[in-house]
């Protein structure tokens, strides 16, 4: 699902993102709630400053923010294994050769406009300020998992994140 997001776009490069686990749901410009097959249940949240991910378990609410976080220093590790939990999270960010950027994310709001199980949010100003999220709907190994990515045209960045969460 594409939209257009009728909100400055808050971010300002990949150096400034941090993740943070747990926490409250934050303001969002966009919300799609997702049932996958099997049952499970996630929201994908955008905010004005990235993402949010819920995902409902028996144990309570699993959420990730992957955004520039008011009061938190900017931290947002290469890769993150939470074992105990069944979390893994990676982030990589690229610096794509002159003109690349606006070929990875035409492509990438063409890829995923349509996708039922994903969300892009696309800011005024320029098309290639994105953030876009999307939902593997049927792991074969009992897991949830998604990925998002944070286009930065300012500083020529793009941020791809992935996680995936073990179902108990």
């Amino acid at each position: 699902m594409l939209v257009s997001i009728d909100a400055p776009y808050v971010d300002t490069s990949a150096a400034d993102l941090g993740l943070a686990l747990g926490g409250p749901e934050l303001p969002a410009l966009a919300v799609r709630d997702l049932r996958l097959p099997g049952g499970v249940r996630l929201r994908l949240r955008l905010l004005g400053a990235s993402h949010q991910v819920v995902l409902p378990t028996p144990t309570g609410d699993l959420t990730e923010t992957v955004a520039c976080l008011p009061g938190r220093p900017p931290h947002l590790p290469g890769t993150l294994h939470d074992e105990p939990n069944g979390y893994r999270f990676t982030a990589t960010v690229l610096r794509p050769a002159a003109g690349e950027l606006r070929a990875r994310v035409a492509a990438l709001r063409a890829d995923l406009a349509d996708d039922p199980y994903a969300l892009v949010g696309v800011f005024p100003g320029d098309p290639d300020a994105v953030t876009a999220l999307a939902v593997r709907p049927d792991p074969p190994d009992g897991s949830v998992s998604w990925r998002t990515w944070h286009a930065y045209p300012q500083t020529n960045e793009l941020v791809l994140t992935e996680t995936v969460v073990a179902l108990r």
